[in-house]
């Protein structure tokens, strides 16, 4: 495939169709299960730090960030972060979260947590959280819970449930 250059730009309510199709096409039906899911389930994602990704007027990727608290820590949940299966390994996912982080920093938002691969989002800044530290409500394999801080030193001493933030606005 030649060079793939998308346009990043903020979603908007009117992407909502398209990206729950995205999400039906790349998760399938056993999204609802994952842990991550149920936090963000009845509590909105902030469409000020969530982004697409569009090649001319096709919608390829979408990126989400949702408030939580991490015991009593404001925080946000990235995720769900996909891309078109025939669009992967183009930048395009690393495009989507570096532009999410960089906004949410600008806002003044301090930690960015998510449930993924360390080897893949180490790149942009995240680390995994010590066994015990942070939990998720529902099964979650412990190395795969990680943390980004966007101001230095944010993380600290942070530990409890991950749980959604319903007084973020």
């Amino acid at each position: 495939m030649s060079e793939v250059s998308p346009t990043i730009r903020h979603e908007t309510p009117d992407d909502a169709l398209a990206i729950e199709r995205l999400h039906e096409r790349t998760f399938g039906p056993g999204r609802f299960a994952r842990s991550a899911f149920r936090i963000r389930e009845g509590r909105g994602h902030v469409l000020d730090l969530s982004f697409t990704a569009r090649i001319g007027t096709l919608l390829v990727g979408s990126v989400r960030l949702t408030p939580v608290c991490i015991g009593e820590v404001p925080a946000l949940l990235l995720g769900p972060l996909t891309v078109e299966p025939p669009f992967r390994s183009h930048g395009i996912g690393k495009a989507l979260v570096e532009r999410a982080l960089k906004h949410a920093k600008a806002k003044g938002h301090k930690l960015v947590v998510l449930v993924g691969d360390e080897p893949i989002y180490a790149k942009r800044g995240f680390k995994r959280i010590p066994k015990g530290q942070v939990k998720m409500p529902g099964p979650v394999d412990p190395a795969r819970l990680l943390v980004a801080e966007l101001e230095p030193g944010a993380f600290g001493s942070t530990s409890g449930m991950i749980r959604p933030d319903w007084d973020a606005k």
